[in-house]
């Protein structure tokens, strides 16, 4: 992403996170512009912050931090901003890893999330993103149950000039992604990346296909997949730590992508995700373009979330 996109994209990663910040900050204020700083407006703080969807161990490590060497002294709601940001970097900063190719040919990525967590969207997006850097890609509509994902991702493909394996509604979704696996592979796909279904409705069929699908997979390429990345939706809030729990145990999760961050006041939620799952976090979505989907940078989301301008 070149300055200018990459600026574009920080006004609109600080436009999105607003409600988040603004939850945050009217109370720190509300706080902090009371009385100088004692204990019961520390627990206070700390109270606030969990409930700002940060986490209970994050939110007491910046309560301490903003206790630390200030009691009996009045604080500003600018000083809590600067301790937040700084906190959440610390938190953040391991967790923001690129997503990196390996030399395996083809890379076999396979995308996982409950339906409605925007999983097909990002997946046009990243071929796209891929597309453009000259990689040969093939998308595969592995959620056979909706209609929709299937159309959907078929526009995707072709926007970003990605062959796309698909079958008719209700196609065994794991015989399909071993046939568009024998198909990469002969074919000289640099990355195949798979869709999946994500009703929770039924929670065990859901998770037994994702099994499934992972030993067809591995029945070819015992090192595949090499990348399972779980799409979240920021506006689910606290749903999204089981989410995290519960499809890592099935399909071994790799990395994080976090979407529709630009409609919620609970973005604060992937601080509690980085602090307790430490998975790498790839990407952030702030819309629906193409260039709305982004490489997730810390300090940016931290100054975000604290309603700091960088």
């Amino acid at each position: 992403m070149n300055e200018g996109a990459q600026r574009g994209f920080w006004r609109r990663l600080s436009g999105g996170l607003k409600r988040t910040a603004a939850s945050i900050s009217s109370a720190v204020a509300d706080l902090v512009s009371k009385r100088k700083l004692d204990a019961a407006m520390v627990e206070e703080l700390e109270e606030l912050l969990i409930r700002a969807d940060l986490g209970v161990a994050t939110a007491a490590r910046i309560a301490a931090a903003v206790a630390d060497g200030r009691y009996d002294k009045a604080i500003t709601p600018a000083d809590v901003k600067a301790i937040l940001s700084a906190e959440v970097e610390k938190v953040l900063g391991p967790v923001a890893v690129a997503l990196a190719l390996s030399t395996a040919k083809p890379f076999v990525m396979l995308v996982v999330g409950v339906n409605g967590s925007g999983k097909t969207t990002t997946i046009g997006k990243l071929s796209a993103k891929l597309a453009a850097d000259h990689r040969r890609v093939m998308l595969v509509a592995g959620d056979t149950f909706r209609a929709a994902a299937i159309e959907q991702l078929a526009i995707w493909g072709e926007r970003a000039g990605a062959a796309v394996m698909a079958r008719g509604p209700g196609s065994d979704a794991a015989s399909l992604v071993f046939d568009a696996l024998v198909a990469a592979r002969r074919d000289g796909i640099d990355v195949l990346i798979v869709d999946t279904a994500g009703r929770l409705q039924n929670k065990t069929a859901l998770m037994g296909e994702l099994e499934k699908i992972v030993r067809v997979i591995k029945k070819i390429d015992p090192a595949a997949p090499h990348a399972v990345l779980l799409v979240l939706d920021a506006t689910v809030g606290q749903n999204a730590l089981s989410q995290v729990e519960e499809f890592s145990k099935t399909a071994g999760v790799t990395g994080l992508i976090m979407t529709k961050l630009d409609g919620t006041a609970r973005g604060g939620i992937l601080v509690a995700i980085a602090d307790r799952f430490a998975l790498p976090i790839h990407f952030i979505g702030v819309g629906e373009g193409v260039d709305d989907l982004a490489p997730f940078v810390a300090h940016d989301f931290a100054a975000a979330i604290a309603g700091l301008e960088t």
